[in-house]
């Protein structure tokens, strides 16, 4: 997970309060999706360990998998090199 330095190293004013959330197999590497995290979504899905996103659409925090049940488990987190994705 996200050390709590890397988490105060996160750029959220340079993309406007909702950044990139690339979500990958754990093993393969596949991409399995792309949403946009807020800091409320990122809290979200460190503490429940379900990969939750801002939904821009609704305007608010979605659950990947809370109506379909195919939630994404989280096992690691990690920032690009600036900070922004």
């Amino acid at each position: 997970m996200l050390t709590e330095q890397q988490r105060r190293e996160l750029d959220w004013e340079k993309t406007d309060g909702l950044m990139p959330a690339i979500v990958q197999h754990a093993v393969s590497g596949e991409v399995l999706m792309l949403g946009y995290m807020n800091p409320q979504a990122l809290d979200k899905t460190i503490e429940s360990g379900h990969v939750t996103f801002f939904s821009r659409t609704k305007q608010r925090l979605w659950t990947k998998g809370e109506t379909s049940g195919h939630v994404l488990n989280v096992v690691s987190i990690a920032p690009d090199c600036d900070n922004d994705t």
